[in-house]
Protein backbone atom coordinates (compact mmCIF):
# COMPACT_ATOMS: atom_id res chain seq x y z
CA UNK A 1 0.00 0.00 0.00
CA UNK A 2 1.78 3.04 -0.91
CA UNK A 3 0.70 6.56 -2.74
CA UNK A 4 -2.76 7.92 -2.14
CA UNK A 5 -5.52 5.44 -1.11
CA UNK A 6 -9.01 6.58 -1.25
CA UNK A 7 -10.69 5.78 2.25
CA UNK A 8 -7.10 6.40 3.98
CA UNK A 9 -6.27 10.14 4.63
CA UNK A 10 -2.43 10.25 6.58
CA UNK A 11 -3.68 13.80 8.09
CA UNK A 12 -6.67 12.99 10.01
CA UNK A 13 -4.88 12.39 13.91
CA UNK A 14 -6.57 9.65 16.10
CA UNK A 15 -9.86 10.56 17.78
CA UNK A 16 -8.31 9.60 21.45
CA UNK A 17 -6.25 7.20 22.96
CA UNK A 18 -9.43 4.87 23.65
CA UNK A 19 -12.42 3.74 22.38
CA UNK A 20 -14.70 6.77 21.68
CA UNK A 21 -17.74 5.48 22.38
CA UNK A 22 -16.44 3.05 25.33
CA UNK A 23 -15.04 5.90 26.89
CA UNK A 24 -18.16 7.85 26.96
CA UNK A 25 -19.84 5.07 28.19
CA UNK A 26 -17.71 3.93 30.99
CA UNK A 27 -17.02 0.68 29.27
CA UNK A 28 -13.41 -0.84 27.75
CA UNK A 29 -12.36 -2.94 25.21
CA UNK A 30 -9.51 -5.11 24.66
CA UNK A 31 -7.39 -4.19 21.47
CA UNK A 32 -8.00 -0.72 20.23
CA UNK A 33 -8.48 0.04 16.56
CA UNK A 34 -8.03 3.17 13.79
CA UNK A 35 -10.22 4.05 11.30
CA UNK A 36 -7.63 5.00 8.48
CA UNK A 37 -10.05 8.10 6.93
CA UNK A 38 -11.55 9.66 9.92
CA UNK A 39 -8.99 9.26 13.03
CA UNK A 40 -12.09 7.57 15.34
CA UNK A 41 -10.54 5.05 17.95
CA UNK A 42 -13.32 1.95 18.27
CA UNK A 43 -13.14 -1.24 19.69
CA UNK A 44 -11.91 -4.68 18.03
CA UNK A 45 -14.11 -7.42 17.31
CA UNK A 46 -13.23 -9.84 20.86
CA UNK A 47 -14.26 -6.71 22.59
CA UNK A 48 -17.30 -6.34 24.31
CA UNK A 49 -19.57 -3.82 22.05
CA UNK A 50 -16.84 -3.81 18.98
CA UNK A 51 -17.34 -0.19 17.96
CA UNK A 52 -14.72 -0.86 15.20
CA UNK A 53 -16.64 -2.81 12.99
CA UNK A 54 -19.65 -0.33 13.58
CA UNK A 55 -18.43 2.56 12.75
CA UNK A 56 -17.25 0.84 9.33
CA UNK A 57 -20.99 -0.09 9.71
CA UNK A 58 -22.25 3.06 10.20
CA UNK A 59 -19.94 5.23 7.84
CA UNK A 60 -18.58 2.92 5.22
CA UNK A 61 -15.02 4.14 6.20
CA UNK A 62 -13.45 1.15 4.58
CA UNK A 63 -9.72 0.83 6.23
CA UNK A 64 -8.68 0.23 10.49
CA UNK A 65 -5.09 0.60 11.20
CA UNK A 66 -4.21 -1.61 14.43
CA UNK A 67 -3.86 1.10 17.38
CA UNK A 68 -1.78 -1.33 19.62
CA UNK A 69 1.61 0.16 20.50
CA UNK A 70 4.28 -2.01 17.81
CA UNK A 71 1.80 -2.98 15.52
CA UNK A 72 0.93 -1.02 12.06
CA UNK A 73 -1.22 -3.97 10.01
CA UNK A 74 -4.44 -2.14 8.28
CA UNK A 75 -7.75 -4.02 7.31
CA UNK A 76 -10.17 -3.63 4.61
CA UNK A 77 -13.20 -4.40 5.97
CA UNK A 78 -14.50 -4.13 1.90
CA UNK A 79 -12.28 -6.21 0.22
CA UNK A 80 -11.16 -8.93 3.61
CA UNK A 81 -7.86 -8.04 3.14
CA UNK A 82 -4.88 -7.75 5.84
CA UNK A 83 -2.18 -5.68 5.10
CA UNK A 84 1.21 -5.77 6.97
CA UNK A 85 1.70 -2.53 6.47
CA UNK A 86 0.77 0.64 4.80
CA UNK A 87 0.97 4.60 4.77
CA UNK A 88 1.96 6.27 7.86
CA UNK A 89 -0.63 8.33 9.82
CA UNK A 90 -0.78 11.29 12.07
CA UNK A 91 0.18 10.67 15.04
CA UNK A 92 0.01 9.29 17.98
CA UNK A 93 0.22 5.76 16.38
CA UNK A 94 -1.08 3.94 19.36
CA UNK A 95 -2.46 4.08 22.75
CA UNK A 96 -0.15 5.05 25.48
CA UNK A 97 2.20 2.39 26.17
CA UNK A 98 1.21 2.36 30.32
CA UNK A 99 -2.73 1.90 28.97
CA UNK A 100 -3.21 -1.88 29.94
CA UNK A 101 -4.63 -4.09 27.35
CA UNK A 102 -7.78 -4.98 28.09
CA UNK A 103 -8.15 -1.88 29.20
CA UNK A 104 -8.73 1.19 30.24
CA UNK A 105 -7.31 0.59 34.13
CA UNK A 106 -10.20 0.70 36.85
CA UNK A 107 -12.78 -0.30 34.47
CA UNK A 108 -11.90 -4.23 32.99
CA UNK A 109 -14.06 -6.09 35.17
CA UNK A 110 -12.55 -8.84 36.82
CA UNK A 111 -14.21 -11.73 34.64
CA UNK A 112 -13.07 -10.12 31.47
CA UNK A 113 -12.74 -13.21 29.56
CA UNK A 114 -16.21 -14.43 29.75
CA UNK A 115 -17.59 -11.28 27.86
CA UNK A 116 -15.05 -11.76 24.65
CA UNK A 117 -16.62 -12.19 21.37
Amino acid sequence: MTGQIEGIDITVPPSGSGCVECDAAGGWWVHLRRCAQCGHVGCCDMSPNQHGTKHFQSTGHPFIQSFEPGEDWFYNFTSEEMYEGGPELAPPHAHPLDQPVPGPSGRVPADWQQHLH
